[in-house]
C-alpha cells in the first residue's frame, strides 16, 4: 500500500507530484514494503528506483542509471572563482522543468538518518523547490514513513527550521 503525505499541510500537493504518487501506486505490488519485508525478499532502494524509473523518465525526470559517475544525476551547490562548480550533491532523480528532486530509501532511511541528509541536500540544491521522499513503510517491522512524518511535523510546525524548499512529499512504500 502507498501511503504519502505533502508538507507543509497548509499547502494542496501539486499536480506534478500526484503524478509521481501514481507511479508508486502503480508499482505498489512489487515495491510494497510490508509484504517484503523479510531478507530474501527486501528490496533495495536501487531496486525500486529501477521498478520505477521508466515511468519517471516518461514525465521528464532524468533518473540515475548507475553507479558511475555519468550515470548520476548531480546538482549544484556553490561555485567558486570563474564560475568553476565547488560543490554538488547527488540525487536519484531531478526534474528541471518542475525542479524537483527525487531521493528512495530503503533500510537507512530512519535509522542511520538518511531522510535528515536528504532533507538538507535539496535545500542546499540550485533550482531546486522541491523534494520527493520515498521511504519503507516498513522495515524490520518499524514504520519508517510514520516516523519521519512526526519528524516533518515537528520542523513544519515549530518554525524552529526552515527549509528553502516550496514543498516536501513523502511517499511510503
Amino acid at each position: 500500500m502507498i501511503n504519502w503525505i505533502y508538507f507543509p499541510k497548509s499547502s494542496k500537493t501539486p499536480e506534478h507530484l500526484i503524478e509521481v504518487i501514481r507511479i508508486f501506486e502503480k508499482y505498489s505490488r512489487i515495491i510494497d514494503s510490508e509484504k517484503n519485508d523479510n531478507n530474501e525478499t527486501r528490496l533495495s532502494s536501487n531496486e525500486v528506483l529501477s521498478i520505477i524509473q521508466k515511468e519517471l523518465r516518461l514525465i521528464d525526470y532524468e533518473v540515475e542509471s548507475g553507479k558511475r559517475e555519468s550515470q548520476k544525476i548531480r546538482r549544484s551547490v556553490l561555485f567558486g572563482p570563474n564560475g568553476v562548480e565547488e560543490l554538488s550533491f547527488e540525487a536519484d532523480g531531478y526534474n528541471k522543468k518542475n525542479k524537483t528532486v527525487i531521493e528512495i530509501e530503503a533500510g537507512r532511511a530512519v535509522i542511520n538518518y538518511q531522510f535528515l541528509k536528504d532533507i538538507f541536500q535539496a535545500a542546499m540544491m540550485i533550482e531546486t523547490d522541491y523534494l520527493i521522499l520515498g521511504v519503507r513503510n516498513s522495515y524490520r517491522g518499524r514504520d519508517d514513513f510514520n516516523e519521519i512524518i512526526k519528524f516533518l511535523d515537528a520542523a513544519y510546525s515549530t518554525n524552529r527550521i526552515s527549509f528553502d524548499l516550496k514543498g516536501i512529499l513523502l511517499i511510503g512504500y
